[in-house]
């Protein structure tokens, strides 16, 4: 037999929208390409949140080569919205966003420590190469982010970033 949509030609497998709800599966049902019989649960948290009759409206409102995007979206929010009733998807990019901002903050620090180690080694050239006079002079230093960082401001002209 050949396949269309997937699902056999006179085979009477109802998609799982149709099985849900409880009525004959038509050749050209609307759901049936994005609820396959074997994935029950998929439709069920789309009809939950969204119904059934909402879902058929959108998919029949757009473009066939849209449909398949749109299911995935609904598919998304539902699930979503089952695991988090209050939040759905905007939760979980919440929880998303802060993770990221606590990496940004962990990036900034790791640049930081980057920093105060090129200038150490900066710092550290420049007293082996130093005369006995500027020897003399004593370093300040400054605390960043708990971290005591020596300046050698008679070398701060150089750039930190060449090697």
């Amino acid at each position: 037999m050949r396949e269309t949509a997937g699902r056999k030609q006179g085979a009477v497998s109802p998609c799982a929208a149709c099985k849900l709800l409880r009525r004959r599966c038509a050749q050209d049902c609307i759901f049936a390409p994005y609820f396959p019989a074997d994935e029950p649960q998929k439709f069920a948290n789309v009809h939950k949140v969204f119904g059934a009759s909402n879902v058929n409206k959108m998919l029949q409102e757009l473009a066939v080569h849209q449909r398949s995007d749109a299911v995935s979206s609904m598919v998304y929010e539902a699930n979503a919205r089952v695991r988090d009733p209050v939040y759905g998807c905007v939760g979980a990019i919440s929880s998303l966003q802060q993770q990221i901002d606590v990496l940004q903050t962990q990036l900034a620090l790791a640049q930081a420590e980057v920093v105060h180690m090129r200038m150490l080694q900066v710092a550290s050239m420049s007293a082996d190469n130093a005369s006995p006079s500027s020897k003399l002079i004593a370093p300040h230093t400054k605390s960043l982010f708990g971290i005591d960082m020596v300046v050698d401001q008679a070398n701060m002209g150089e750039s930190l970033w060449s090697c």
